[in-house]
């Protein structure tokens, strides 16, 4: 009767409260079932044989460790939150991940009488130990009302990681999936965490690793993704925030489509994975799985050796090409830098004159290049009324000249081309690098984002609402570098070729205003760099 399974609970509750104290490093609880009495819900008809788990009422576990916490639900034995320790939203609240209803990992499991899906079910049985080496387990296990199948979610959490171990241990397995299959859905909504939805939806991307590969999906291109051969892991990767499904026996094949809701609902992305994996149909089976919550970090995800570091975009594309400078050289620089100074705005200041004590001989070539140009531009006129006009005359001739002033003509345009990818691969790290985030300097609060100091209060075409003073002060440097460059430089005949160089850092204004303080300050220290090296090229050295 009803009163007799109440009493039972009751004392199993009395019993484990005594196991409990006898062994505080573990310990299980029992989530009530409905009372038997109500009439059969179509949850509980469609539960068959594990009906008096449809109707429980939900019930929240948290675990901590160092890096986050977690709320586990009883629905479906899955996260139902996590909270990130060491990142705040911009209105200074925690950021939290895989928040809100639509976040779900469900699969579907033949009950006796028919099919439910795993997360409309609550499992009973929730126990939780902990390992010497510091590491925390939960687990989350639905029992049939009588004899029958088993099903157990096991979490590991260890100290101080963001990766959590999740293993779905089946006992009966071959009665629960069909023809030992396991289609498992696993959905995720990205919230908004920056304070610019738009530059992080741009930001935001789809990655996976698929017959051992990794490519990826930028989700304003593209909205669905087909998988046919083997999937290690997939995963949604916001500008700084990652949240990873890992198949350690990988899925055998699925599908992942998602959709980008309006910047009014806050949600940069909405994705919904159905990935099939094929068991061997045993009785008894684990399926091991682990989930990534955590930050965009390379060297963190690069230490999982998934091939996850290729999630972080130290250059992608059509810029792939600038990923081992980034690697191989601006991120040792900027690490070995920091390790001296605790201001991000110094560090990044500091490696700017790195960069340009590295390209400095180019540099100086250039000028000195540029110098003789000069000098012998008398000389160029008098071929040039000796040559009548006749272009190939003239041509062998200037070569001649060149030859022996020792002028390279193409080597005022070195220092340029290199510092062409020397300027994306910045643009890329400093793009996605998590350490600058929330990071003040100077009048910037954000070095990972732009700097929001004047607002007009309303939006301007291709400008925005605001105008950041980091942009200004790397427009008026670029336009000082303009002028001072056009005073050693005789007045241009073409118009056009006369007026570029004031042009050029009027169109800056536009580009620059919505890109991250860390990039408009690096490139007002080195136009200033530049500046003073031509003042003392031509004024000491040439």
């Amino acid at each position: 009767t009803s009163r007799e399974q109440q009493l039972a609970l009751k004392e199993k509750a009395r019993q484990d409260s005594i196991e409990k104290a006898k062994h505080p490093v573990a310990d299980t609880l029992v989530v009530k079932a409905p009372d038997s009495s109500s009439p059969a819900s179509v949850q509980e008809i469609k539960a068959g044989g594990y009906s008096s788990a449809a109707n429980a009422k939900e019930e929240l576990f948290y675990v901590e460790n160092k890096v986050f916490k977690i709320a586990f639900t009883n629905k479906g034995g899955q996260p139902k939150w996590v909270q990130l320790k060491n990142f705040k939203h911009p209105d200074s609240s925690q950021v939290i991940l895989a928040a809100g209803d639509f976040n779900s990992i469900d699969y579907p499991v033949n009950t006796g009488s028919g099919s439910a899906t795993i997360k409309e079910l609550a499992f009973q049985q929730v126990s939780r130990s902990a390992h010497a080496a510091g590491d925390s387990i939960i687990s989350f296990t639905l029992q049939p009302d009588s004899a029958g199948p088993s099903i157990t979610h096991q979490f590991t959490i260890k100290p101080d990681d963001y990766m959590i171990g999740f293993d779905i241990k089946m006992n009966g397995a071959d009665k629960l999936l069909t023809q030992g299959v396991m289609n498992l859905t696993w959905q995720y909504q990205a919230d908004q965490q920056e304070s610019d939805i738009d530059f992080e939806k741009q930001n935001t991307q789809i990655g996976y690793v698929t017959d051992g590969e990794f490519d990826y999906h930028t989700i304003a291109r593209k909205s669905e993704k087909q998988f046919s051969n083997p999937v290690n892991w997939i995963a949604v990767r916001q500008r700084f925030f990652n949240t990873i499904l890992v198949a350690k026996d990988n899925f055998n094949s699925g599908k992942m489509t998602w959709s980008i809701p309006p910047d009014s609902a806050k949600i940069v992305v909405k994705s919904i994975a159905g990935m099939r994996m094929e068991t061997k149909g045993t009785r008894d089976l684990t399926v091991p799985l682990s989930m990534y919550y955590g930050p965009a970090d390379y060297k963190l995800l690069k230490s999982y050796d998934l091939q996850m570091g290729k999630l972080i975009n130290l250059g992608q594309g059509m810029y792939s090409f600038v990923r081992p400078i980034n690697k191989y050289m601006v991120i040792p620089v900027f690490d070995f830098i920091k390790g001296f100074t605790s201001s991000y705005g110094l560090a990044i200041a500091l490696l700017t004159i790195f960069i340009r004590l590295l390209i400095s001989p180019l540099t100086y070539s250039s000028y000195l290049s540029g110098a003789k140009m000069r000098v012998l531009r008398p000389e160029i006129e008098k071929l040039k009324e000796k040559t009548g006009g006749d272009q190939q005359q003239m041509s062998m001739e200037q070569m001649k000249l060149f030859r022996e002033a020792g002028v390279n003509p193409l080597g005022g345009c070195i220092p340029a081309l290199l510092q062409i990818p020397i300027f994306f691969a910045l643009y890329s790290f400093f793009n996605s690098n998590v350490a600058l985030r929330g990071q003040s300097f100077l009048w910037a609060k954000d070095l990972s984002a732009y700097d929001k100091v004047i607002h007009f209060g309303a939006n301007i075409p291709l400008l925005g609402d605001h105008l950041s003073l980091f942009t200004i002060t790397a427009v008026i440097t670029s336009f000082l570098i303009s002028l001072y460059s056009m005073n050693l430089t005789p007045d241009q005949s073409n118009p056009m070729l006369k007026y570029m160089p004031y042009i050029f850092p009027f169109f800056l204004l536009f580009f620059f205003n919505r890109l991250p303080s860390a990039l408009t300050w690096y490139y007002t220290v080195s136009n200033v760099i530049t500046l003073l090296i031509q003042m003392v090229i031509q004024t000491y050295i040439i």
